[in-house]
């Protein structure tokens, strides 16, 4: 799958880099009680960790908000994705199960601290392009709302809009049909390149034994 990333993101935001992992012939199904007990017991401990701290001095949500700064996104208007599970969690607005392609997204988000998005593959057209949203890009989020993505970090296929670290869009939502998916997976740009390879590595492993199917997987910078 091509991808670029536009370059005025790379002049903005230095060492920006993307992960993706593309998957083939996975079957999304009810997360396996394993990955509703993990997850579950994540967000408790996760909870206990954050009672005398805030939510911004964790690495990954204070990373991701700079970023959202330097494409001029306000970080306390809107939020990365990763910054609204951890405070979801911190107030005890523990995640229902969807299904075990979300589920294990969201537990990656928490693990890792990033936002991360999943996609249907199968719903994508053409290339993909990352870039900063302008005034008339827009789409029907999975939160039920129109969400206007200007100034904002966002991908885009043939068909435009479909995903950013902000909220997602219905149009290539993984649904239980899902048999081709593609994660993309926004890094930390302080991390090193082959810290970045090792976390991609272990992401797609623990997707293909949950989900079965292939992986692989690039790095883009």
């Amino acid at each position: 799958m091509e991808f670029f990333i536009a370059e005025e993101v790379k002049q903005r935001i230095p060492h920006f880099k993307i992960g993706l992992i593309e998957y083939d012939h996975i079957q999304v199904s009810e997360s396996p009680q394993m990955l509703k007990g993990r997850l579950r017991f994540f967000q408790e401990s996760i909870f206990f960790d954050l009672e005398n701290k805030n939510a911004a001095e964790l690495d990954g949500i204070r990373e991701w908000r700079e970023v959202f700064k330097r494409v001029g996104t306000d970080p306390n208007r809107y939020r990365s994705s990763n910054e609204a599970l951890f405070r979801r969690v911190q107030k005890q607005q523990y995640l229902q199960s969807i299904h075990s392609a979300v589920d294990l997204n969201n537990f990656f988000s928490l693990k890792y601290e990033i936002p991360l998005g999943i996609y249907d593959r199968n719903k994508i057209k053409g290339s993909i392009t990352l870039k900063i949203g302008e005034n008339d890009d827009s789409y029907d989020a999975i939160n039920g709302r129109q969400v206007n993505l200007e100034n904002k970090l966002v991908t885009c296929d043939a068909n435009g809009p479909f995903g950013s670290p902000y909220v997602d869009s219905k149009r290539t939502a993984v649904q239980l049909s899902t048999t081709s998916a593609l994660h993309i997976v926004y890094l930390k740009p302080s991390m090193r390149t082959e810290e970045a390879k090792k976390l991609l590595e272990a992401m797609a492993n623990m997707f293909v034994q949950i989900h079965g199917g292939d992986a692989r997987q690039q790095i883009f910078a």
